[in-house]
């Protein structure tokens, strides 16, 4: 039976190369490397809350591209429906979808990353977001249920945490936007804790610290 169970993608690990129909044609992950990607799966076209998804990823498009940000849709529907799917969104809700969206209906894409789950839906992908950096690194990864539609700006303002831990190796605290205090890094010997309040950083107490970023 362990056979049979596939080996998913983990943080910090290459993301798993592919090669897939789009609406955009052929595409592979690794012609993105270079730039972060946001890998998406939607269960099915024409339903109501990915209709909504997908019209607020469109509309936040700008705010990806200048994140070098390439996002990239995906569920186990023909690509044949994803066009007359997005072209119903554009025509609908007045927003046009420029990202390709990956017509998986052989399954691989979601298998090998693990959008399916028995328990939600055995022929529907559930709503998962995958962060991979322009190494093609996977950063992170959300898995949300059927019934819930994604926050866009979180996944920006998540995009955004990686790229400034990626440039400045600083971690962010809970809630944290471009501008706010970052962590200072915890010392590591007692020597260092005595000396962690003398530093100059905005400190509560000697494992937490916050600096500007």
């Amino acid at each position: 039976m362990s056979d049979m169970i596939p080996t998913l993608p983990r943080l910090n690990e290459p993301a798993p190369d592919f090669a897939a129909t789009s609406t955009h044609g052929p595409i592979k992950l690794s012609d993105f490397k270079g730039k972060w990607v946001v890998l998406f799966s939607h269960p099915a076209d024409f339903t109501p809350v990915c209709s909504t998804e997908f019209a607020e990823f469109a509309r936040h498009q700008a705010d990806f591209q200048k994140r070098n940000v390439q996002l990239i849709g995906v569920s186990i529907d023909s690509v044949y429906a994803h066009i007359a799917w997005t072209r119903s969104i554009e025509q609908l809700l007045g927003v046009k979808i420029q990202f390709p969206v990956i017509a998986d209906l052989d399954m691989k894409v979601a298998q090998t990353f693990g959008m399916i789950h028995p328990g939600a839906s055995t022929t529907a992908t559930v709503r998962c977001v995958f962060f991979i950096d322009p190494n093609q690194v996977l950063r992170a990864m959300v898995y949300y249920p059927l019934t819930t539609g994604r926050n866009i700006d979180e996944i920006i303002r998540v995009i955004d945490a990686l790229q400034f831990n990626t440039e400045k190796g600083l971690a962010t605290p809970a809630n944290w936007k471009p501008g706010d205090k970052v962590i200072v890094p915890a010392p590591l010997t007692a020597e260092a804790a005595e000396k962690r309040g003398k530093e100059g950083y905005d400190t509560k107490d000697w494992y937490l610290s916050f600096r500007n970023p």
